[in-house]
C-alpha cells in the first residue's frame, strides 16, 4: 500500500487520467458542426452556416427558383 508522497502522486495521476478520458468521451465534432448550421435551403433542404453561403448556394444550385425572402434583404 502506498504512503505519503507516493499516494499523492498516484492520486494526481489517476485524476489526470480520468480527466483526459472524460474530455475524449465528451468530444463530439459532429454535434458541434451540426449546431453551427443555422440556415436551411428551401428547395433541397441543405444546411448552411451563414446567409452569405446560403445565397451563393441558392444562386449556383437553384438559378431558376426565386430567391427566398430572407436572402433578398441580405
Amino acid at each position: 500500500m502506498a504512503r505519503g508522497q507516493q499516494k499523492i502522486q498516484s492520486q494526481q495521476k489517476a485524476a489526470k487520467k480520468n480527466e483526459q478520458a472524460k474530455k475524449q468521451a465528451n468530444h463530439d465534432g459532429k454535434a458541434a458542426a451540426q449546431q453551427a448550421l443555422h440556415h436551411k435551403c428551401t428547395v433541397c433542404l441543405a444546411q448552411m452556416p451563414d446567409p452569405k453561403t446560403y445565397k451563393q448556394h441558392f444562386e449556383n444550385k437553384h438559378p431558376k427558383s426565386p430567391l427566398p425572402e430572407e436572402l433578398v434583404a441580405a
